[in-house]
């Protein structure tokens, strides 16, 4: 059985933590994975670095795209690009603990899974760990996942036998991987959380998911716009989402 990882990086000027995350995913304990760093056009010097690892490591790729379409698009050109049986994201200023890979590939084969994510912990800028951390359920349908946004986009992984890569591509809208989430759940798969913290979610002080308001929009325009839910029902879901976000962040 083949085992290769795709892991999928979107890059836009990450030069300041793209060498890190390059070293971090090539100290896993599981090496059998190919790393897809998708350059959405970046203006910095990321591309030279990723260049000079890709001579180095021929499990390094680059794929330097033509113009800038945003994350949701970058994470698809890499879908249509990974040779590997499982593919995992991972977003170029978030932090994999060492054992990631093989602690979620066990996991997943134990739960026989298509689809499985981790715990987290919040990390501040320089992706140290705030102390914070967000602890999953052992399995999330789509029902649930409507009113629990807990799956966190750098702690996914699926099996690409068990679900079609065209349920893992996103689609181009804000709250792209959330919308991508329900969109797998709805077709009736389950996804598995494994209750243990592999993944440092860096903040930046400044950064988009911080903007309060923004996020509001955001997860209501997925319940009306993309999911069609009725307004009683956008009203219970969102009322929990809420409460579950104050939750994860005091």
């Amino acid at each position: 059985m083949d085992k290769l990882v795709s892991i999928i990086v979107p890059v836009y000027n990450a030069g300041a933590y793209i060498e890190d995350t390059i070293e971090m995913v090539c100290r896993q304990t599981y090496g059998h994975w190919e790393l897809l760093l998708v350059d959405d056009c970046s203006a910095d010097d990321g591309r030279k670095k990723i260049e000079a690892f890709c001579r180095r490591d021929e499990r390094i790729h680059l794929i330097a795209k033509e113009k800038n379409e945003g994350a949701a698009k970058a994470r698809n050109t890499g879908i249509s690009s990974a040779k590997g049986r499982f593919i995992a994201f991972l977003d170029a200023d978030d932090v994999w603990l060492p054992a990631k890979l093989e602690k979620e590939l066990r996991f997943m084969e134990e739960k026989e899974a298509a689809f499985v994510f981790t715990g987290y912990e919040f990390g501040d800028e320089q992706a140290k760990g705030t102390g914070k951390i967000v602890t999953v359920p052992e399995a999330l349908t789509y029902k649930e996942a409507l009113s629990r946004t807990v799956i966190f986009t750098s702690t996914v992984l699926f099996d690409t036998e068990k679900i079609d890569r065209l349920l893992i591509e996103m689609p181009d809208v804000k709250s792209e991987d959330m919308a991508t989430w329900w969109k797998i759940l709805r077709n009736g798969h389950t996804a598995y959380g494994l209750n243990e913290v592999l993944v440092i979610y860096r903040r930046p002080g400044k950064s988009l998911s911080s903007n309060k308001l923004a996020a509001i929009k955001r997860i209501w325009n997925l319940y009306r716009r993309e999911e069609k839910l009725s307004l009683p029902y956008s009203i219970y879901n969102f009322v929990l989402w809420a409460f579950g976000a104050v939750l994860r962040r005091i």
